[in-house]
């Protein structure tokens, strides 16, 4: 395997190309190569016209380790840079900046090859269509396969004397994919019972692909998917409503030692905190190193947050192995040796090294997959394998003294660790990224303040406030809005690094910064940011929203480059936008009243009906969308309604409680009666709320209802009365 190249700032170059204008960090990485860069825009376009030869794309992102690879190979050497500087005109793009080209030629990667990835290798016609692709190419002709000179030689004599062929071939590849991907609904709802047959159907190849031994949906590489613990726990609450304790408690197993192995794994950052991108074994021990928010935003991070709030991308698993290194190492950050462990603990080491199973030839040895290239020989990757208390009784100590001794340590590692060069950071801030760090931020507030009292908490845990959480939430949404939301269009910018970047807002920009401004309404933010999330969803609606077919495109549509408008479905290690903009739907058709209600509710129905085939067949690709559809079909929504005086601890502690227990198909309202601001804005949106403040509000405590299938319970004023209404049956709310 291929090393990076560490390029210091001080030092001088020989060449330089127009990516240096650039504010990507990936296209920054590449501004010094001898290829001759230029950005996804109409100069590189016209030049290619112009000189009327074919474009290469390369398109990947800062922290891409094969991304790394393919430059050291390929894009640093003078031989290939001459071959693609003659013959093509070079393309770089960074796929988290233009996520709306990335797809349309990784779709055609995968639909003719089978598979993709990054870097995404594809050459074009002038006119932007597909004339073949791949993804990482070694350069020299290699086991049988062509090297990337090869391929180069090979599409120039293909362009020279077959172009016709080509371009054709690449325009029908695109009509078809057009015409299978913004496919329209037959109907404008899903038909009776498909809902609970794809939850049912979901859950049962879900459990089917469980591994027993070391947790996890499916084998390795194993990818942290948390659309998948989210439909185990949404079946299982059903399961346990309709009286079946056992199916249900199997479902929870499964979620709880999935997360549990995950946590005792490499994938975890032990000494510093956060998960990294994925494990390339099927034991959760060695990881691929990088961090990336679009994992981390559902599972929530440190060392990643801004100055005003902003939340950054993404963080390289290369880094060099000390300073001054010219070449860099995948996980070099985040691996010890034996000798580290003695030479920083001292007295400690043994109980350090039994503890994460650290050894002096290195540990990377619990599966084939682990280390097949030696590339961590005599390295360890932290991972406990066996439980705190057990590990205790071996050294004869109290468990409390145990995990007091391993916290110290890993703090000890924290700041050696700290003297490492650090991986490179990808500071670019994304709106949908943002969404959801926002939404597992606002969720964190009140779900941890029900943590049982006297929990000690040990490095790397340093902060366990959870006002916090809220804090970190309603900052980052604060930037978002300062900085790429324009309050004339009301339409959104997709990122920010040095400014706003070129490209529009996309759909999962607005779907899923609406599902994380709705969680931090309802886990106690500012009614502000539920009216904002109200009119972005009227510009989603505006921009994306096909009315006649039903179903959301994933790009406004407006710039004629970009060839293909999907309509997304699968979920994966990011839920898809539809999926997140049906749920977003019921939640608001749950808080308003009236037509805008039922108008809600419709426009979720007819994104549905889009997808029938796929719920029906596949649907362990959506299991986000299987929840979502079953929470359509629930007759009546559950409402929590707070009414009370905000700045106090009453009304944290009945907001903890609204949160205490797990229940997706419920929504959590807090109204002040004494706010004219949020009065006028229930006033307008739903009088039931407004009018049930109006009669409920006592100035000296904070008052909470219980209301469905249009019954309201009588209230409670404290928090445990709260949470034992939460936990009965609808029928008993009269």
């Amino acid at each position: 395997m291929a090393e990076q190249t560490s390029n210091p700032a001080s030092q001088s170059h020989k060449h330089t190309n127009r990516l240096a204008a650039e504010h990507s960090p990936y296209l920054l990485q590449h501004a010094h190569n001898p290829v001759d860069w230029y950005p996804w825009g109409e100069e590189a376009f016209s030049e290619a016209r112009k000189r009327d030869v074919p474009i290469f794309v390369s398109i990947g992102y800062s922290t891409c380790h094969w991304c790394h690879v393919m430059e050291v190979e390929s894009f640093e050497d003078e031989g290939v840079a001459k071959l693609l500087n003659d013959w093509f005109v070079s393309i770089k793009v960074d796929r988290e900046e233009r996520p709306d080209v990335d797809k349309v030629y990784m779709t055609y990667v995968q639909a003719l090859y089978g598979g993709g990835g990054w870097p995404l290798s594809v050459f074009l016609s002038p006119d932007l269509k597909p004339l073949m692709g791949g993804t990482y190419f070694p350069p020299d002709d290699k086991f049988g396969r062509p090297g990337f000179k090869t391929i180069l030689r090979k599409v120039k004599e293909a362009w020279d004397s077959k172009r016709d062929m080509l371009v054709k071939s690449g325009a029908f590849a695109i009509e078809q994919l057009s015409e299978a991907l913004s496919a329209s609904a037959s109907s404008n709802k899903l038909p009776d019972g498909l809902p609970q047959h794809a939850l049912h159907l979901c859950a049962e190849q879900l459990s089917g692909s469980y591994d027993a031994k070391f947790g996890g949906f499916g084998s390795a590489p194993k990818f942290p998917r948390p659309v998948e613990v989210q439909l185990m726990l949404y079946y299982s609450k059903k399961l346990e409503e309709a009286g079946k304790l056992g199916e249900a408690k199997e479902g929870l197993e499964m979620v709880f030692f999935t997360l549990q192995c995950m946590a005792r794994g490499g994938v975890h950052d032990h000494i510093g905190g956060g998960f990294h991108r994925y494990s390339v074994d099927e034991c959760w021990h060695v990881p691929h190193f990088e961090k990336m928010l679009m994992i981390k935003g559902s599972l929530p991070m440190r060392d990643m947050i801004g100055l005003e709030g902003e939340i950054y991308s993404a963080e390289d698993a290369d880094s060099a192995e000390s300073e001054g290194a010219t070449r860099k190492k995948e996980g070099a950050f985040y691996v010890w040796t034996s000798q580290e462990v003695e030479d920083i603990l001292g007295k400690d080491a043994t109980l350090f090294k039994s503890h994460y199973y650290i050894k002096p030839s290195g540990n990377c040895d619990l599966s084939t997959m682990s280390d097949p290239h030696n590339e961590f020989k005599g390295k360890n990757v932290l991972i406990e394998r066996k439980d705190s208390s057990e590990m205790a009784s071996k050294f004869a100590i109290p468990v409390e003294k145990y995990l007091d001794i391993l916290g110290q340590s890993r703090q000890k590692f924290f700041e050696v660790r700290c003297t490492r060069p650090r991986p490179h950071l990808d500071d670019k801030v994304i709106v949908s990224w943002n969404g959801l760090a926002i939404s597992a931020f606002a969720r964190a507030s009140k779900i941890l303040k029900n943590e049982p009292e006297g929990i000690e908490f040990n490095f790397p845990v340093v902060g366990s406030d959870p006002k916090e959480y809220i804090q970190v939430a309603d900052r980052a949404a604060s930037f978002i809005r300062r900085h790429l939301y324009n309050e004339q269009t009301h339409q959104l910018q997709h990122s920010f690094r040095n400014g706003p970047s070129k490209a529009p807002g996309f759909l999962d920009d607005y779907a899923f910064l609406i599902s994380g401004l709705l969680d931090l309404y309802e886990f106690g933010g500012q009614t502000n940011w539920l009216v904002w999330a109200t009119e972005l969803q009227d510009t989603q609606d505006e921009l994306f929203l096909d009315r006649e077919g039903g179903g959301y495109f994933n790009t406004p549509g407006e710039d004629p480059n970009i060839l293909l408008r999907v309509k997304e479905d699968h979920d994966g290690a990011e839920p898809s936008g539809n999926s997140v903009s049906v749920i977003n739907l019921v939640r608001l058709a749950s808080m308003v009243a009236g037509n805008r209600s039922d108008h809600y509710r419709r426009d979720a129905e007819h994104v549905l009906a889009v997808f029938e085939t796929r719920l029906k067949d596949m649907a362990m690709a959506v299991p986000l969308m299987c929840c979502a559809a079953d929470m359509l079909t629930v007759p009546s929504r559950k409402q929590v309604v707070l009414v009370g005086h905000k700045h106090s601890v009453e009304f944290e502690n009945m907001l903890a409680a609204a949160h205490a227990s797990y229940d997706i198909n419920k929504t959590v309202i807090h109204i002040d009666p004494t706010n004219s601001e949020e009065m006028q804005f229930w006033e307008g949106n739903n009088s039931n709320i407004a009018l049930m403040a109006k009669n409920h509000f006592a100035a000296d405590k904070v008052v909470a209802l219980v209301c469905q299938n249009f019954t309201c319970s009588a209230p409670v004023n404290d928090p445990r009365s709260l949470v034992a209404l939460l936990s009965q049956k609808s029928s008993s709310f009269a």
